[in-house]
């Protein structure tokens, strides 16, 4: 955004009227000691330099080819959507307590509901929420809140939901008295078998927790798992990649009666990867569960005049500002991130986002294809997936993907210390952006390190 520095003129005129000798004195509470670190910042660059230093750094990184999803993709993002992200108007709005002022962010965060809510299948969605991680957290302490004939505060977790997820759930919900009961899954299929939840029938469980596609990229069979949790008197929450809803069954329609609970990561739909964020996290219910749901919700409404507008609305205060009396302790959003995904499936739209996710899904079939050619690199799991899969490989993984980044590539995800008992484990991933020619390329330099 434009800056204007003050002039030496500006700030001695501004001292003299707060009758200041220096800006020293402004910081004269603070501990010499810890001023001291200020003295050693160099000397401040022309904005010519500064470019250039930027530039000189930004190039350090380097450009490499990225198979590696678990979580956050590199997905294309048109131009458009971050040249109007970071307009004035979206990139500087502040929280839209104040509805006659805010008319512009209430309307975006409406629109963002309303496609969250065609993209899942269900009829409500709050205006987003920090990540996907916490998300699922507000999901599990959601459903603990809802399922009114569960007594237990237990929660059905299978181990195929990503292990740095479950991790945050755990640190979430631990001293709030809910326990987290992992599922095992299927060592041929990596997915966890409708038939055996059957130890856990009969057992006072208050939701099931349904990844889809799950932490390997496999698919898991969402309607039988659905139709079992609902008959043992258990809601469903659904963690689920965007993407992936523009091809596959939404939550809102597993089994007979869909899922109660969806929520997930939306740093695909727009967000550039960057060091680990920031993105954003969603959450969309059915309408039984609304008053439950953290986080704000825009309603669309009309005035005296009969004019349309926009509010926050089904909220008390107190989920704002008394952290006592509230439903949940979220108590913002990731508004930038939710302006550039709401642009970006504008954009795109339902078509446009089912190609995406086609050919990330032809991609990585392309992928495996090639890579399972290669002597030393095992497919690990025999179910379909979307677009990301596990490989065993004859030589530690972290080797190997220290070798693929020298070449340039970052090379997968090492599942190895999360699933020891996988082997030597890698999780590649292959979006719409990976060319024939970066998968051969891929191939090439993989099989080259494994035969040295």
């Amino acid at each position: 955004m434009p800056f204007i520095p003050h002039t030496e003129h500006d700030v001695r005129d501004m001292l003299a009227a707060i009758e200041t000798a220096s800006i020293e004195d402004l910081f004269d509470e603070i501990p010499a000691a810890l001023r001291a670190p200020l003295k050693e910042v160099p000397p401040g660059l022309s904005e010519m330099d500064v470019a250039r230093l930027m530039s000189e750094r930004a190039a350090q990184d380097g450009h490499r080819l990225c198979f590696c999803g678990a979580g956050a993709y590199e997905h294309h993002i048109p131009a458009a959507v971050w040249e109007l992200t970071t307009r004035g108007e979206f990139y500087t709005a502040y929280t839209p307590y104040q509805a006659e002022a805010s008319q512009g962010t209430l309307q975006l965060l409406y629109e963002y509901q309303s496609m969250m809510v065609g993209l899942t299948g269900l009829e409500v969605s709050n205006a987003s929420l920090y990540d996907g991680a916490s998300a699922l957290a507000e999901a599990v302490l959601m459903a603990v809140r809802a399922n009114r004939q569960s007594k237990s505060k237990r929660i059905l977790m299978p181990s195929t939901v990503h292990p740095h997820y479950r991790d945050v759930v755990q640190a979430i919900v631990a001293n709030q008295g809910i326990e987290l009961v992992s599922v095992p899954y299927c060592t041929e299929g990596g997915h966890t078998i409708p038939e055996s939840l059957a130890h856990y029938a009969g057992q006072d469980f208050a939701a099931l927790v349904i990844a889809q596609p799950n932490f390997f990229g496999v698919l898991e069979e969402v309607d039988a798992l659905t139709d079992w949790a609902h008959a043992q008197g258990m809601l469903v929450i659904g963690t689920v990649n965007p993407t992936a809803l523009a091809l596959l069954k939404p939550p809102g329609e597993w089994g007979a009666r869909g899922a109660d609970i969806a929520c997930g990561e939306g740093q695909p739909l727009g967000i550039p990867l960057a060091s680990g964020g920031p993105y954003f996290g969603f959450i969309a219910c059915k309408q039984d569960w609304v008053r439950q749901m953290p986080g704000r919700i825009v309603g669309r409404t009309v005035d005296k005049e009969g004019k349309p507008g926009f509010t926050l609305t089904l909220q008390a205060r107190e989920q704002h500002i008394r952290r006592s009396k509230a439903t949940s302790n979220i108590c913002t959003n990731q508004g930038l991130m939710v302006t550039a995904a709401t642009i970006y499936m504008s954009l795109v739209g339902g078509e446009g986002l089912a190609r995406v996710a086609a050919a990330s899904h032809a991609n990585t079939q392309g992928l495996l294809q090639r890579l399972a050619k290669i002597e030393g690199v095992e497919v690990v799991f025999n179910r379909p997936v979307f677009h990301e899969a596990l490989l065993r490989l004859s030589r530690p993984v972290e080797d190997v993907i220290d070798a693929l980044a020298a070449e340039g590539i970052l090379g997968g995800y090492n599942v190895t210390s999360h699933y020891p008992e996988l082997g030597e484990t890698l999780l590649v991933c292959a979006t719409e952006t990976r060319s024939d020619r970066d998968l051969d390329e891929y191939a090439a330099r993989l099989a080259a390190i494994l035969q040295q």
